[in-house]
């Protein structure tokens, strides 16, 4: 498989100003309903996650509203140990103050580049991985290469849910078809209603592999390039 050197530039160009975009939460139904597709596939991952520890990792976390969102009220909040990784220091400060007025001290939020594979050194293999808000800002090329090292982030059946808008050309059927090629089976897509936006639960069936360090999983494209750009 080939891998990419990371390097530093990764992330910094994209201009979109992610608060402002997380600030439409409270105005955009799509994005609620959105959110609300994926906590609920959230909850199920935890749900069958086994006895013990949940490690969760979180790519492009954003302010946390997902996965905290869900460890507000769910019975195996204690058990959660979670890095959230997050470049906008904004969104990394108010995930951080989520987690403490929920008191949930597994959670770590850690303000670095999510695309390299060195932050999550210490965080994986993981019961569950978050890929959300990602695929629709990235090359198609990107979205297989990171597809194909997500079994470096799993524990054994591990659950990845992830999200992709159907922009034109609808590329969510190959998405699908990737995670299978990657060693994993599909246990729920969701196409949320009166929307583009779509989200899936994926179930780890292959042999985890060891995460490998120093390699760039993606690079936001800019503004005019994103095919998401209406949407994350």
């Amino acid at each position: 498989m080939a891998t990419r050197p990371a390097t530093s530039t990764t992330l910094e160009i994209v201009a979109t100003d992610w608060v402002a975009w997380h600030d439409q939460y409270e105005a955009d139904g799509a994005l609620v309903r959105r959110l609300e597709v994926v906590r609920r596939l959230i909850r199920s991952a935890l749900d069958s996650a086994p006895a013990g520890e949940i490690h969760v990792v979180s790519m492009c976390a954003g302010d946390g509203r997902d996965l905290l969102g869900v460890l507000a009220d769910h019975p195996r909040r204690a058990d959660v140990r979670a890095r959230l990784v997050e470049l906008q220091p904004t969104l990394v400060e108010r995930a951080q103050a989520a987690a403490a007025r929920l008191e949930l001290d597994g959670i770590e939020v850690v303000c670095g580049d999510a695309a390299r594979t060195d932050a999550y050194e210490n965080a994986v293999p993981a019961e569950v991985v978050l890929v959300c808000g990602i695929f629709g800002n990235i090359t198609d090329e990107d979205i297989r290469g990171t597809v194909d090292h997500l079994p470096e982030f799993c524990a054994p059946h591990a659950s990845v849910v992830w999200t992709r808008g159907r922009f034109e050309p609808d590329i969510t059927p190959q998405v699908r078809q990737w995670f299978n090629d990657a060693g994993f089976v599909e246990l729920d897509f969701v196409r949320v209603p009166d929307s583009t936006a779509t989200a899936g639960l994926q179930r780890l069936r292959a042999k985890p592999r060891p995460l490998q360090r120093g390699v760039q999983l993606f690079t936001f494209l800019s503004d005019e390039e994103r095919p998401g750009r209406k949407g994350r």
